[in-house]
């Protein structure tokens, strides 16, 4: 069964001084782990920016990404269709602002069947959560 990660885990396990790196670094060495394809942009803006005291160039970012990280996961991608379906449903699911970002990674972890998905953000997952959708696990858990 694969399971999905969120941009927090990517950044978390390629950070070293992060909360839960030691976790999430073991995470990524699961044999089925899925990611939604906007969480590498995600990934990509936060190495690049400086707000976790790091500020990667955006050669240096893209590599890393690329080169150690993206060879380990199956990324998802959603329609325009599929993303449009998904703000219709925004609101019944109490999605507002930038909750958008991590009910699109939900919505990937559902196409493509994802058993659970791992997130630092455990509130936030788990207040977009409804029955029938993959677990949400934290990856200290």
């Amino acid at each position: 069964m694969i399971a999905f990660i969120d941009t927090s885990v990517l950044v978390a396990a390629i950070v070293g001084t992060e909360d839960y790196h030691r976790e999430c670094d073991a995470l990524m060495d699961s044999s089925e782990l899925g990611m939604f394809a906007h969480g590498l942009a995600e990934t990509f803006s936060i190495l690049t920016s400086g707000r976790r005291k790091l500020q990667m160039t955006a050669d240096a970012a893209s590599e890393l990404i690329e080169q150690d990280f993206l060879p380990l996961l199956s990324v998802t991608s959603l329609t325009p269709t599929e993303m449009m379906r998904a703000m219709r449903d925004a609101q019944s699911r109490g999605v507002r602002g930038g909750g958008i970002y991590d009910y699109l990674h939900l919505v990937a972890a559902q196409k493509a069947k994802a058993s659970r998905i791992y997130t630092l953000n455990l509130s936030n997952f788990r207040a977009l959560h409804r029955p029938g959708d993959p677990e949400i696990v934290h990856p200290g858990a």
